[in-house]
């Protein structure tokens, strides 16, 4: 077996993202660093180097422990990286921040109308 993979067949093998053509997109884009430095799609990577992926607002750090052969199960992928307790930390953190943001936010009493809608619409674009 060889000990070293193209950085975005990894990352479609371990299941962060949905297609190679993505896993490239994210590590030209600058959301995906090997041992701390932005590097190009097919970078080799081997066991033991550290994976920083960023996806929405969540940076996740990783340590590569398998290189499969092929995209499998996810219990399967899951087995090809590690997470760090930095990681797991910060992901627990976030998560706790967005469920307490949601409870903050009141629920509507009721759809928006017509008129609610093209605001909403109006103050959408804006922020965009």
């Amino acid at each position: 077996m060889d000990d070293r993979h193209r950085l975005d067949k990894w990352l479609w093998c371990a299941r962060f993202y949905k297609s190679r053509a993505l896993a490239t997109e994210a590590v030209t884009g600058g959301k995906v660093k090997l041992n701390g430095d932005r590097v190009k799609p097919a970078h080799a990577v081997k066991i033991g180097d550290r994976l920083d992926v960023t996806r929405a607002e969540l940076c996740t750090t990783l340590i590569v422990s398998a290189l499969p052969d092929r995209r499998g199960p996810a219990s399967g992928a899951q087995s090809a990286f590690q997470e760090t307790a930095e990681s797991v930390t910060r992901r627990a953190h976030l998560q706790e921040q967005q469920r307490l943001a949601a409870l903050a936010r009141p629920a509507p009493d009721h759809r928006p109308d017509k008129r609610e809608r093209r605001l909403l619409d109006r103050l959408h674009r804006q922020q965009h």
